[in-house]
């Protein structure tokens, strides 16, 4: 899957699932903030992105999270350790 497929599939099932603007969807932007996340939220990104992508994200994988930039990174290196 390329770095674009991964994007596109996590803009569309965050604007889906979380009911955020695509237009707020930038690489440089606070996920938390963009996405209003509280810890509960976590856990319903966790389970998108493991039923999206068949990838585990735990705990520790959310440190030094703070832009989409760095989610998608955490993704695509997630998905590179799985082939």
């Amino acid at each position: 899957m390329s770095r674009e497929e991964i994007v596109e599939k996590i803009n569309h099932f965050l604007v889906e699932e979380f009911e955020v603007d695509g237009d707020d969807i930038q690489p440089d932007a606070n996920l938390k903030d963009t996405l209003g996340l509280d810890s509960l939220d976590y856990v319903d990104l966790v389970v998108s992105i493991e039923s999206n992508f068949g990838v585990k994200l735990v705990e520790v994988d959310f440190v030094g999270i703070v832009s989409f930039q760095n989610f998608y990174d955490l993704i695509e290196n997630k998905l590179k350790v799985k082939v």
